[in-house]
């Protein structure tokens, strides 16, 4: 196996004196000037991003500034021109991007990126969506969950709160380019609180203060429970983000379903995210089955990088036993699961509904999927590692360099070799939250669940369950986090091999 290697350039010096000919003053000495050459190394965060995207990133023949035959090699003096031409690491890194890359992202320290995939955040607690109301701009926030022990969970903060300002400010969005969204990133922030009139959005005069915390930690399990419908045992997960941390929790999650006894199961992804692809693996195998012969993704690279695997290499079947601690796995071995699924579905949570299409009936419940079906890994500026960030070895990571990316770097097929859903997978069964009456989450009226149960029950047609204020959903605070809508394969796959 080919090893796929970066070039390196160690910094040097050279000098050189600068005569004036046309010198009127000859018996002054020659004034020496002295001028040091630029290298690579005198651009450290930028040489670290180009050798990252041109080595790995998916879209790198596509964009200019990263095919092969752009620059000799690191000493050639354009690239040195060109790693001098913005000195804005955002901006950089921006102009390596593809046009239609709507995931890549990158953040000044790496170890924010690094704690989101692991539950962890800067976060008062408050997870909400953001909706359209009016005729025109204007948006309102409704309260989706509240994390425990939480500076939101002590304010009293409840799923199904309304809000429409902060700091005073109504919020807004016309575009990408044109909201205030900005507000949401002060460390604290008030929530101007308001009811629903009439079916009409209208403020009241309560406000609440919420304050973040740095380092809250977030069980991305919300709830479990076993629910008996028409003489019919349902198992029910609210799952909202895929942490290797919480797998063997989530292990035994599945193991108390299987001694219940269910005949169904409801995996409730309505808000989450993604995450680490190891957990999706896990769920999808605690699903259907411990089939460890049986395909679950091949993951596509670059062409570059793909030259250099042998057959079967970015495949990964069905598991029997948890990624870290090796714990062996629960399955419930259906042949059917329902899936919740909403607008902020993304990532590993499409993952396991598009990696089970093949072996089990996926009946999607909500509204269609955001449509991300790229992986990404985290790089770091430890090139001896190839860039890969390894939590042993951050003393080997540039002290002067502490950017983190996390570029898209293939997209994942499952055993049929499907993988575009990029415009999102669409619902078996629609329907909106409804912002008037959200429900609680778990409980057998809340909407969506409700649905979810009534097919099951073959009850569908006898009851309708549509909006009477349906979410005209924008956004959700987990957007403004890092690691938003990551399917990460951290742990996973690693493209580059040594030669044997």
């Amino acid at each position: 196996m080919k090893k796929y290697l970066l070039l390196f350039l160690a910094a040097g010096f050279l000098f050189i004196s600068c005569k004036n000919d046309d010198n009127i003053f000859p018996e002054e000495q020659e004034e020496i000037v002295e001028e040091e050459l630029k290298t690579a190394s005198d651009y450290p965060t930028q040489d670290f991003m180009y050798q990252v995207m041109n080595a790995f990133y998916f879209w790198q023949a596509d964009v200019p500034n990263l095919v092969d035959n752009k620059f000799t090699d690191t000493v050639d003096p354009d690239y040195i021109s060109f790693l001098a031409s913005e000195s804005d690491p955002n901006i950089f890194y921006d102009n390596l991007l593809f046009t239609e890359d709507r995931f890549s992202y990158l953040r000044e320290d790496y170890r924010d990126l690094v704690n989101s995939q692991q539950g962890v955040s800067t976060s008062n607690g408050m997870e909400f969506g953001l909706s359209y109301f009016g005729d025109g701009n204007d948006v309102f926030g409704y309260v989706q969950y509240i994390v425990a022990g939480s500076d939101a969970a002590s304010k009293g903060v409840n799923r199904g709160d309304i809000f429409t300002t902060v700091d005073g400010e109504q919020l807004y969005y016309n575009s990408e380019d044109d909201n205030n969204f900005d507000l949401f990133s002060k460390d604290s922030y008030t929530l101007g609180m308001a009811d629903i009139v009439d079916l009409t959005i209208t403020p009241n005069d309560k406000t609440v203060i919420l304050t973040k915390e740095e380092g809250l930690a977030e069980n991305p399990i919300l709830l479990s429970k076993v629910i008996e419908e028409n003489g019919t045992k349902v198992g029910y997960i609210m799952y909202n983000s895929f942490v290797a941390s919480y797998d063997d929790e989530l292990n035994q999650v599945f193991a108390d379903l299987k001694a219940e006894n269910i005949d169904e199961l409801v995996l409730d992804f309505r808000y989450n995210g993604g995450g680490r692809v190891t957990s999706a693996i896990q769920i999808a195998s605690a699903v259907y089955g411990t089939e460890t012969d049986q395909l679950f993704l091949k993951a596509r690279y670059n062409d570059k990088i793909m030259s250099t695997f042998d057959a079967g290499d970015g495949e990964d079947n069905f598991t029997d036993k948890t990624y870290d601690s090796e714990t062996p796995l629960t399955t419930l071995n259906l042949k059917r699961l329902f899936v919740i699924a909403t607008g902020a579905t993304a990532s590993a949570s499409e993952l396991v509904i598009n990696g089970l299409e093949p072996y089990v009936k996926v009946v999607h419940v909500g509204t269609t999927t955001v449509g991300k079906n790229e992986f990404s890994n985290t790089f770091v500026d430890d090139p001896d590692n190839n860039y890969f960030y390894n939590p042993d070895r951050e003393d080997q990571i540039n002290p002067e360099n502490q950017w983190g990316l996390q570029p898209l770097l293939g997209r994942n097929e499952n055993a049929d070799g499907f993988s575009n859903y990029t415009d999102g997978l669409n619902p078996d069964y629609e329907l909106r939250e409804d912002a008037a009456t959200l429900g609680v989450l778990g409980d057998t009226g809340e909407p969506l669940l409700a649905l979810a149960l009534s097919v099951i029950s073959g009850q569908t047609a006898k009851r309708s369950l549509e909006p009477v204020l349906p979410v005209n959903y924008i956004s959700n605070s987990k957007m403004f986090k890092p690691g938003a809508n990551t399917m990460l394969m951290d742990g996973l796959i690693n493209p580059l091999k040594s030669e044997n």
